[in-house]
């Protein structure tokens, strides 16, 4: 038996689910007959020719049919309109949108006006600079990617200053050019620091990509400059580029034994913040001894992992032994990020090899109920190094 979703049943349901989260209404059921008889009376009011399309509660407007597109032009038809469209300001917090519709996946035409921050010579570089290993980038083609670099205004901020909040409205998606952030999480009215960015990153896309409050604080703890990109550009080409990527890699990451574990939600979240690097025959992925920063999935290809003991003699010590190798679906590169260490080891291509990247946010922000299965492979780890060099110095202390 196949169940069809009537047109407009999701657009409702993510509309009153919005008004919940802002509200946090202690009668759910009041609330929704309530949310439910001012739609149905701005839907009979706008029959009768009214031409208002609002609904409010606390007397503040929120869209219900019109879903961000601006109507056609009536004349003096909605001059008397109580109703009056706020100000764009790309650094103010945004009023909510109440069921936003945006599918990524329909192939219309793209009439958005675009945006244009004019930007010095000396402005591009900087932003370019930032931009380069930003994963959400990777995946758009040069003229996507200008348009991206096109839309996005420079911000500078000052100690303590909160460059987003938990629980506001995603308005702008950010890249750091320089700068300490914190990431603070408020759970049970206790404020906790869970993380932080240092020079480099990005931030603030989640709550953009699936229309939910942010998250968390970011607080910067130095001065600092950023990259903003605003809603409508990100969604516009972000989301849509992010929908087929979805469609690519959706198959393969449910295969991945790793992720069995999660919810397909979860899945999903990780195809978002992927990017796939491609390396030649003998190219080296990560280097033993360097700073971690990224986790690798082998899509395609082969990738041989090899190591230079500290308990082989001086002549050993020089050779790299290979102890292991990744084939499709397998991972690499997640030892260093479990125990913040250096690379214990060095990863190598062989043949061309195909790998979906993450980088060490979204490691540690959306790999957290893979942990477990990371921290028992450690034990693997050992018990190997152990059988080879007759000990596991180089997982407890790595290096060159």
């Amino acid at each position: 038996m196949s169940i069809e979703i009537p047109p407009g049943l999701t657009e409702l349901l993510q509309g009153y689910t919005v008004e919940v989260l802002r509200h946090r209404p202690s009668d759910l059921l009041s609330f929704a007959a309530d949310y439910f008889a001012r739609l149905r009376d701005a839907r009979d009011q706008e029959a009768l020719g009214g031409g208002r399309r609002g609904v409010s509660f606390d007397g503040e407007p929120m869209q219900t049919e019109s879903n961000g597109e601006e109507e056609p032009d009536r004349g003096d038809e909605d001059s008397d309109s109580d109703f009056e469209p706020p100000v764009v300001n790309r650094y103010n917090r945004r009023v909510s949108v109440c069921a936003e519709a945006f599918n990524p996946d329909e192939e219309e035409e793209d009439t958005e006006q675009r945006v244009v921050h004019p930007k010095t010579d000396e402005q591009r570089c900087r932003l370019q600079e930032a931009c380069k290993d930003i994963l959400l980038f990777k995946n758009l083609d040069q003229e996507q990617l200008s348009q991206v670099l096109d839309a996005m205004f420079e911000r500078k901020v000052k100690p303590q200053e909160h460059v987003i909040d938990q629980g506001d409205d995603g308005d702008n998606f950010y890249v750091i050019e320089r700068g300490l952030y914190d990431i603070v999480v408020a759970k049970d009215n206790q404020s906790s620091c869970v993380g932080c960015y240092d020079n480099h990153g990005s931030f603030g896309e989640l709550a953009l990509m699936y229309n939910t409050p942010r998250a968390a604080t970011i607080v910067a703890t130095t001065e600092g400059a950023l990259w903003g990109l605003d809603r409508v550009t990100f969604r516009r080409i972000i989301l849509k580029n992010n929908a087929k990527k979805r469609k690519t890699y959706e198959l393969f990451i449910e295969s991945v034994p790793l992720l069995k574990s999660l919810e397909a939600s979860e899945r999903m979240k990780i195809v978002d913040v992927i990017g796939e690097k491609v390396y030649q025959d003998g190219e080296r992925i990560i280097s033993q001894g360097d700073k971690a920063d990224c986790f690798y999935i082998v899509e395609s290809g082969e990738v041989k992992i090899l190591i230079k003991s500290k308990t082989m003699t001086s002549k050993e010590a020089n050779q790299e032994v290979e102890i292991a190798r990744c084939h499709r679906g397998q991972y690499f590169g997640e030892l260093a990020l479990v125990t913040n260490k250096p690379r214990a080891a060095s990863a190598y291509a062989v043949g061309e090899v195909k790998c979906l990247v993450m980088d060490v946010q979204a490691f540690e922000r959306l790999l957290g109920p893979c942990m477990d299965i990371m921290k028992r492979n450690i034990t693997h780890y050992e018990e190997q190094l152990v059988a080879m060099f007759g000990s596991s110095m180089d997982l407890l202390d790595p290096g060159n």
